[in-house]
Parts: structure tokens; sequence; C-alpha cells
């Protein structure tokens, strides 16, 4: 069998070529790395245990999309370019397929968005997965969730409620089958994230988060940071086809997993009246679907509605401590 150094060096070590910015990766006890000079730091640390994030048996090139994807995601929300990466893989036993699949999807990712793997750990117990990203942003214009003015305007990237979905057909016991049922499990698991449009919107969105525990979750936090209310027209959330076959073509029902379907990945951002006009250009350039969906306000708190008509939905996002959601 083979032991922890050995698992690193085959899996792991030297798999990619060196950034210009690595003067020491892995093989030591710390990496060594330089940031330029008119550039801040920004780091993320996301977890992914099984059981909690992923069923057992599930694909491993799936589970380390979405380990890496989500942590990407997280810089894209703040505008960052992405550096570096750290990896701590724990596991109950040694299973080298298994490791050759993960690996292989992981660094298929990492290379795609230019981040290097420059250390980590590997011990044995339950099957978890912690990746620690590092990037850049612009000195004094990272996006925060603090910022949204009354009067900007609310996007969301991309499409709402798939992840949703998805899990709820991984989760059942009925063969998946049709082609559409396909789609939405891949789109819980492989999620892209936003990271061009983030960059892009350096300069031009007031606030911004990635929708990872659900929009109505998330967007109280830029609610919370920038002293502001925001109102949603539920009629402008961006759902596709699928989620919409899937549900049978309810409207109601459709909106509402777009509201509270966690670990979308997407992007959801304020911008000035002012700078609207600059959307359609970034659009095409990160090559990601823009929606608006609603508008900042002063009354504190989230207010749904249909094309003007009030909403009463009681509705939660994801909570990795409630069970049964």
């Amino acid at each position: 069998m083979r032991g922890e150094f050995d698992l690193i060096r085959k899996y792991f070590y030297q798999r990619q070529k060196n950034r210009d910015d690595v003067h020491l990766g892995l093989g030591d006890d710390c990496a060594i790395v330089k940031a330029p000079h008119d550039a801040r730091l920004v780091i993320s640390t996301d977890t992914l245990v099984e059981g909690t994030h992923f069923i057992a048996g599930t694909n491993p090139a799936w589970i380390a999309h979405k380990a890496l994807a989500s942590n990407l995601s997280d810089l894209a929300a703040m505008g960052g370019t992405p550096a570096w990466c750290s990896l701590a893989l724990t596991l109950p036993e040694v299973h080298e397929p298994w490791l050759q699949s993960f690996s292989d999807a992981f660094f298929r990712l990492a290379d795609e968005y230019g981040i290097q793997l420059i250390g980590g750990d590997t011990t044995k117990g339950p099957l978890s997965i912690s990746i620690t990203v590092h990037g850049f942003v612009p000195e004094e214009i990272a996006l925060t969730r603090a910022g949204a003015a009354v009067d900007d305007w609310v996007y969301v990237t991309g499409y709402l409620g798939d992840s949703k979905a998805g899990l709820e057909l991984i989760l059942s016991e009925l063969p998946n089958s049709e082609l559409n049922k396909k789609v939405l499990e891949k789109r819980h698991y492989l999620s892209e994230p936003k990271v061009l449009a983030g960059q892009a919107l350096l300069g031009v969105a007031s606030s911004a988060i990635d929708i990872s525990d659900g929009l109505i979750s998330d967007i109280r936090h830029i609610l919370e940071a920038s002293g502001v209310g925001i109102s949603i027209d539920v009629s402008q959330l961006p759902v596709s086809g699928e989620l919409l076959e899937y549900l049978n073509d309810d409207l109601a029902l459709t909106r509402q997993y777009a509201l509270s379907s966690g670990e979308e990945y997407e992007l959801c951002f304020t911008v000035p009246e002012t700078k609207k006009y600059l959307l359609e250009g970034i659009s095409a350039q990160s090559d990601t679907r823009f929606t608006c969906i609603g508008q900042v306000n002063s009354v504190n708190q989230i207010v749904l509605h249909d094309q003007g008509q009030p909403l009463s939905w009681t509705l939660s996002g994801y909570d990795h401590f409630k069970v049964n959601q």
C-alpha cells in the first residue's frame, strides 16, 4: 500500500507548470510565492464533506470539480484573479482509481483558471476535501457585499434553480434516465465559476456575492452589509427549460426553486443606473448571461413581487446544519 508521500508524489506532484510568481511549490514545509506590488490578496476556504455536500459513490471527478469550483466562485464574487491553492484531502482508505479520477479533474479545472496547487495535506478519516484559494485584486477596487445604494439595479448571472432540482434527482431512488434529468444532475456538481464576469465587473458593480446558500439567503448579506432593502420581481428570475420541464411548467414553484436553490455558484450583484450601459459589453466579453431581477431601496428588507403584485412566500436557502432540507 502506498504511503502518504507516495500518493502526493504520484497524483499531485509536478502536475502543473510553475507560475512565475511561485518560487517554491509542493515538496517543502511551506510554499514561497510573490504577490504583485500593486495588488491585494483575496483568500477563501471551503470544505466538502461526504454525506453533506455529496453522497457516497459520487463520481470523484465531479467531487473534485465541485470542490475547486466552489472556491473559485468566492474569488469571482470579489473580482479576483486566481493564483494559488492548497488542498487538504481526508480519505477513509487509499483507492487509486478514485485518486486518479479526482486529481485529473482537479488539475483540469485548475489549469483552466490558471490556479496552481502549492501545498496541502493528506490524512485518513471520513472523506472530506478542504481547499484554500488565493487570488489578486487591484488595490482599492475589490467587489464586496457592502456598497449597494438606493436605486441600484440587482442582477444575477446564468440560470437559477437547477442545482436544487439536480440534488433532488441525485437523492431520489428512482432511475433518472431522461436527458433533461441527467443535465440537472450535472449542473449540481459541474457549475462553472463566473471568474471572468467578476473581474469585468470591477469598478462597475457596487456590490456582489456568489450564490452558494440560495439567492434569498445570500442577497440578505448584501442587504445587511450595505444597509439597504431590495425588491425582487420573481417574474424576471432566469430559469432553464430543463427546470421548467422537471417541475411540470409550474411557474410559481420554479421561481421558488430559483430563489432557494443552494450551490448554484452564480453571481448576484448591484449596479448603479449610471453604469448599466456597460453591462451589455461585459456580458459579451465574459460570455455570461446577466439578468436584472430587481432594485435596491431603503426599506431594509427583501420584498418579493410578481410584476408589482406582492407575494407572501416564506422561503429559506441551504443551511448545512439543518437536516431533511
